[in-house]
């Protein structure tokens, strides 16, 4: 269900118009009407957010190419014993969350979500299974400013130790009873977790989709 208020899918949709009009355009005064145009949404989130429009105008400007959501992928990885692996988010004043980041470049999906695992924890793993393809802004994240995908891959452990990094500051594994409540919300959410230890425990179930 989406959360996020009206004015911000709007500022987001009109950021989207200008950077793919700016990425195909030839004539030089449609141009400029893109450029107005990312102008104004820029205006628009300073005004409802308090931030400087010069700042998130040139947020807006690093963007090229056709707008298309990010793609954030998570890792489910269950050890022997059914416990979910988490570390704690450093950039989040140490919140747990499940394993991942944004999908690299020249990197399948798949392939970006075992090099996140083994950066953020120190554990190697084999991908097992899709469990879900979700739109960050409908399952209620904390609101954001450009459209996000989220995938999460159920994961099986084949090597590797606890090791944390520059971008965690703990790993640990979790029963499903004893899932840290100090969640790093802008990553992970309760009900998403849940859906995880479901997917474990009868592998059978289809991907999720929303």
């Amino acid at each position: 269900m989406t959360t996020e208020p009206d004015w911000l899918a709007w500022t987001r949709e009109l950021q989207a118009i200008a950077q793919t009009g700016l990425a195909f355009t030839v004539n030089p005064y449609d141009r400029e009407r893109y450029e107005t145009l990312r102008a104004l949404a820029s205006r628009m989130m300073a005004v409802q957010t308090g931030a400087d429009a010069d700042r998130i105008d040139a947020l807006f400007a690093r963007e090229t190419g056709y707008a298309t959501p990010k793609i954030d992928v998570r890792a489910a990885v269950f050890d022997d014993g059914g416990r979910v692996l988490m570390v704690r988010e450093a950039a989040d004043a140490g919140r747990w969350t499940l394993p991942g980041g944004f999908a690299d470049v020249n990197m399948t999906v798949a392939e970006s979500v075992v090099k996140e695992v083994r950066e953020e924890s120190g554990f190697d793993v084999r991908v097992r299974k899709l469990a879900a393809v979700w739109d960050r802004t409908r399952q209620g994240h904390p609101v954001t400013v450009f459209s996000c995908c989220k995938v999460f891959y159920l994961c099986g452990l084949i090597g590797g130790a606890a090791t944390t990094s520059h971008e965690t500051t703990e790993v640990d594994w979790f029963s499903e009873a004893d899932v840290p409540q100090d969640l790093s919300r802008g990553r992970i959410l309760p009900g998403q977790i849940t859906r995880m230890f479901e997917h474990h425990r009868n592998p059978s179930l289809s991907t999720d989709f929303e």
